[in-house]
């Protein structure tokens, strides 16, 4: 009995985990502010608040990961919840340029309008319409030589009569 004592004693000295956060914070790797996030925020909402926060020409984070000393980095995709994993882990940006980060052929940011797709769009809609013409010539023509076939035709078939 004395021994549950003892050890009712040890346990009630020590200290009680702190509460549960009810929100989680991210850090950016730009500015280095924390910004503070609900339970349940996508992690593309996150990251556009974020950037959008920036100055003019800063680099803008391209994804969200957790991190913790001696352990893989979890990412998170813009459409995943964010969640803390615990304590040692911390939510921070990734920027564009940092090292380890390939960047995508043909990648864009989440928020930059690309000038090179309207120019590639015009392109397309250029060769679209070059297309549908070769196509209503080729159907032009192959009418026409049906339509001459069928006219040929009572000639060809009296030849031949005539020739047996």
């Amino acid at each position: 009995m004395a021994e549950m004592e003892k050890e009712a004693s040890q346990t009630s000295n020590l200290p009680s985990p702190p509460p549960p956060l009810h929100f989680l914070e991210v850090t950016c790797k730009t500015s280095g502010k924390t910004r503070r996030f609900a339970p349940g925020t996508k992690a593309g909402f996150a990251l556009a608040l974020i950037n959008n926060k920036l100055d003019a020409g800063a680099p803008h984070g391209v994804y969200i990961e957790a991190v913790k000393d001696g352990e893989e980095p979890v990412n998170f995709g813009p459409s995943s919840v964010l969640l803390s994993y615990g304590t040692a882990w911390k939510l921070q940006t990734v920027l564009d340029g940092q090292p380890g980060v390939k960047k995508r052929e043909g990648a864009q940011a989440f928020n930059k309008p690309s000038m090179n797709k309207q120019v590639s769009e015009q392109g397309i809609n250029l060769l679209y319409l070059g297309k549908i013409l070769l196509v209503v010539l080729f159907i032009v023509v192959l009418a026409s030589t049906f339509t001459l076939a069928l006219e040929f035709l009572p000639m060809l078939l009296s030849f031949m009569n005539s020739s047996l």
